[in-house]
C-alpha cells in the first residue's frame, strides 16, 4: 500500500491536470473559426472576437472633480498556429489601473504576470507615464483569454477619446457611455462616414442617466504603416467634451468653450515661479556684441536649440504645465513646454513680447473650436517683432528663425494675452523654400565616370542634413560623409569633401567633393555605354498594399542636374527618353539636352503637399515604372 498511494495520487493529479488542460483547449469550433479569421486578418496573429468598453461618470465631493471609470472585458484568440504578444495599458499621476488580468476561457485567472514600470523612449524617462504589461502567450491556433481592465482618470478632462479600432482586429465592438443628468457632456464623432457604425441613446428616468452605445463589427487593426496620417485623420472615433457639471444647483464650468480650456492652461502659468535672474548673465552674453535686434533673437533662439536636451511628451495626457526656466536653464534638458519657457523668458530679458502659444502639430485633426486637451500636443512660444509673428520651437535643432517646420504649418495657435488669448495660424511655406539641388560635371575616365560635385540644401532639406550628419559619431563624420554622399553604394567613391559653415544656419547650405563611380561604363567595339542615373533617385519608392496616405517629412523639392563630357572622337547615337509628370500633389520631369559636346542630364521631384494620396498612389506607381524604364535606358557614344 506505501507504493500504491503515490502512483494512486500521481495517476490522479495526471488525470485531473490532463482533464483540466482539455478544458481549457480549443474546439474544433474554435479553431475553425481561427483558420476563417486568420484568411481575413493575414497579417495579424491575434484577433479580438468581442470587446465591450463602459464608461461611467462619478463625481469625488472632495476636490469637485468628475472620475471616469473606464472597464474593458475582451475575448482574445490565437488566429495564427502560435503568438506571442504584449497585452498592456498606460497610465500616469492623473489615472490608475484598478484592475488587469487575464483568464482562461474557464475564467480562473491565467497567472500572466503582470509588470509596472515608467514608460521611456530611447532611454529617456517620461515624467510620469507609466506602463502595466504582461507578457502573454498563445501555444496553438483557436486558443483564447478573456481581458478584463479597470482604469480610473481623477478628472474628466484628462479623458478624451474612445476609439473602435485596436492594435488587433475585433470582430465586435461595442462602446457604451452612461452619462449622469448632472454632466454635460458632449460625444463628438468623427471618421464616421464610410463606416458601418450602430449608435443608440436611451435615458433612463430611473437612475438618472442617459446611455449611448455604439456597435462596429469587424473593425481593423491599427494600420502598422510608415509615415502614416495622425490617427485622428483616419479612425473612426469620439471625443468626450465635459462642457460642465452640477452638483447642488451649483454649476462648475469645466470645458464649454475654448475659452474654458484657455483658463485652466493659463492657471498652470500662473502657477509657475520663474527664477529669471538665473538666466540674466547667459542673456547679456548672448546679446552684448549683437548689432541688431534680429541677431540679440537668433542668439537666444540657437542657443536653446543648442544647449537644452529635448525629452518628448508628444501625446501624452501628463504634464500640461510647464517646467520652470531656471529648472530647464539648469539642467540643461526640458520637453517642449519647458523649451518654450524658457525661450519665452531669456527673449523678455532680452526686450522682447515673447508669450507661451499652444499647438497641436500635423498629426492632430481638430482646431481650437473643439476645446479639449486633445486638441494640441505642443508648445512653442511666440515673438511679437517689427509688426510680424515669429514661431520659436527650440525643439526644431537647427531650424532658421523665420522658418516654420512643416508639422506645425498651416496649424492653428493659441497664443496667451493676458485673460484673452489670441487665436493665429502659422503660414505655410512652398516646396521651393526646402530645396535640395545635386549638380556634377563628369568626364569618362577609361572605365568609370569621374568629375566634380555639389550639394545645396535650403529650408527643411538642410535642417535634415544636419540632423543627419550632426547624429554621426565625432571620431567617425568624415568617413560617415563620404558614404552619406556616394549612397552608401560600393561603386560610388566621394572624397576631397569641402563644407560651408555648418553651423550658420540662417545660409544656405553646400558640400563641395569630387566622385568616382565604377560599373556604369561598358565599351563594346566602336560603342560606349553610359548608365548617368547612378544615383537611382525614388527608384525604389513605390506603394504596395497601403492602406493610408504616406507623408513626407516636408514638401520635398529635389533637383538633379549632371553634365557629361562627350569623349573626344566620338558622337551621340542614342539618349534615353524624357519623362514629364504633373499632379495635383507631385510632379517629376526627367530630360536629357544634347548641348555641343555636352549631355546634361536634368531631374526634378516635387511632392507639392508634403504627401502621396492613397487615391493618388496607382497614378505615383505608373510614374515610377516609367522611371524605372528610363534609369534602365543608356546614352550611346559611337566612334565618329
Amino acid at each position: 500500500m506505501k507504493i500504491l498511494i503515490p502512483l494512486i495520487f500521481t495517476f490522479f493529479l495526471s488525470t485531473t491536470l490532463l482533464f483540466g488542460q482539455k478544458s481549457l483547449d480549443p474546439t474544433a469550433e474554435d479553431i475553425k473559426l481561427a483558420k476563417s479569421l486568420r484568411e481575413k486578418y493575414s497579417k495579424d496573429d491575434v484577433a479580438i472576437l468581442e470587446s465591450k468598453e463602459l464608461i461611467t461618470f462619478d463625481l469625488n465631493k472632495g476636490d469637485s472633480k468628475v472620475v471616469v471609470k473606464n472597464s474593458v472585458k475582451e475575448v482574445l484568440m490565437n488566429i495564427n498556429h502560435r503568438a506571442d504578444i504584449n497585452k498592456y495599458e498606460f497610465y500616469d499621476s492623473e489615472s490608475s489601473i484598478e484592475k488587469i488580468v487575464l483568464k482562461y476561457r474557464n475564467q480562473k485567472n491565467a497567472g500572466f504576470e503582470v509588470k509596472d514600470q515608467f514608460y521611456k523612449d530611447k532611454d529617456l524617462f517620461y515624467n510620469d507615464a507609466r506602463v502595466k504589461y504582461m507578457e502573454v502567450d498563445f501555444p496553438v491556433q483557436g486558443y483564447s483569454y478573456t481581458y478584463e481592465l479597470e482604469k480610473k482618470y481623477n478628472d474628466v478632462k484628462y479623458f478624451t477619446s474612445l476609439y473602435f479600432n485596436d492594435e488587433f482586429p475585433v470582430i465586435k465592438k461595442e462602446i457604451t457611455v452612461v452619462v449622469p443628468d448632472w454632466l454635460n457632456l458632449e460625444l463628438k464623432e468623427f471618421n464616421f462616414d464610410g463606416n458601418t457604425i450602430s449608435k443608440t441613446k436611451i435615458h433612463d428616468d430611473r437612475n438618472g442617466t442617459t446611455i449611448y452605445t455604439y456597435i462596429m463589427e469587424n473593425v481593423n487593426a491599427f494600420y502598422k504603416e510608415k509615415k502614416a496620417p495622425g490617427r485622428t485623420y483616419i479612425y473612426p472615433h469620439v471625443l468626450v467634451i465635459a462642457k460642465s457639471f452640477k452638483n447642488k444647483d451649483k454649476e462648475t464650468l469645466l470645458f464649454n468653450s475654448t475659452a474654458d480650456l484657455y483658463k485652466w492652461y493659463k492657471s498652470l502659468i500662473d502657477s509657475m515661479k520663474d527664477d529669471t535672474s538665473v538666466l540674466a548673465g547667459k542673456v547679456a552674453e548672448l546679446t552684448s556684441s549683437a548689432k541688431t535686434d534680429e541677431e540679440k533673437i537668433k542668439n537666444i533662439y540657437y542657443w536653446v536649440q543648442d544647449n537644452i536636451r529635448y525629452i518628448a511628451f508628444e501625446d501624452g495626457i501628463a504634464g500640461f504645465k510647464p517646467d520652470e526656466s531656471n529648472h530647464v536653464f539648469e539642467k540643461r534638458y526640458g520637453d517642449c513646454k519647458g523649451m518654450a519657457n524658457l525661450s519665452k523668458q531669456m527673449l523678455k530679458l532680452a526686450g522682447f513680447d515673447a508669450r507661451l502659444a499652444w499647438i497641436g502639430t500635423k498629426h492632430i485633426l481638430y482646431d481650437y473650436a473643439t476645446p479639449s486637451l486633445a486638441v494640441d500636443n505642443h508648445m512653442i512660444c511666440t515673438l511679437f517683432y517689427n509688426g510680424k509673428t515669429y514661431y520659436i520651437d527650440g525643439t526644431e535643432k537647427y531650424n532658421s528663425f523665420g522658418e516654420d517646420a512643416e508639422r506645425i504649418q498651416n496649424k492653428e495657435v493659441m497664443i496667451e494675452d493676458g485673460d484673452k488669448f489670441i487665436i493665429k495660424k502659422v503660414p505655410a511655406s512652398g516646396s521651393e523654400l526646402n530645396k535640395e539641388i545635386y549638380n556634377a560635371k563628369l568626364i569618362i575616365d577609361n572605365d568609370k565616370l569621374s568629375g566634380s560635385c555639389s550639394k545645396m540644401y535650403s529650408g527643411e532639406s538642410k535642417t535634415e542634413f544636419l540632423n543627419i550628419f550632426n547624429s554621426f559619431e565625432n571620431n567617425k563624420k568624415g568617413e560617415t560623409l563620404e558614404k552619406y554622399l556616394s549612397g552608401n553604394d560600393k561603386n560610388i567613391t566621394a572624397s576631397n569633401i569641402k563644407t560651408s559653415d555648418f553651423k550658420n544656419r540662417d545660409l544656405k547650405l553646400f558640400v563641395n567633393f569630387d566622385v568616382d563611380v565604377q560599373n556604369k561604363v561598358s565599351k563594346f567595339d566602336n560603342d560606349i555605354f553610359i548608365d548617368l542615373a547612378y544615383m537611382d533617385e525614388y527608384k525604389n519608392f513605390e506603394f504596395k498594399d497601403r492602406k493610408t496616405d504616406y507623408e513626407f517629412n516636408y514638401k520635398t523639392n529635389y533637383e538633379s542636374n549632371v553634365v557629361l563630357e562627350i569623349p573626344q572622337g566620338y558622337k551621340l547615337s542614342k539618349l534615353p527618353e524624357n519623362l514629364n509628370v504633373n499632379e495635383e500633389d507631385f510632379s517629376i520631369v526627367i530630360s536629357f539636352k544634347h548641348t555641343g559636346k555636352e549631355i546634361v542630364y536634368k531631374k526634378q521631384f516635387v511632392f507639392k503637399k508634403a504627401v502621396v494620396k492613397i487615391g493618388d498612389m496607382a497614378k505615383w506607381n505608373a510614374s515610377n515604372k516609367s522611371l524605372k524604364t528610363i534609369y534602365n535606358q543608356q546614352i550611346i557614344f559611337t566612334k565618329s
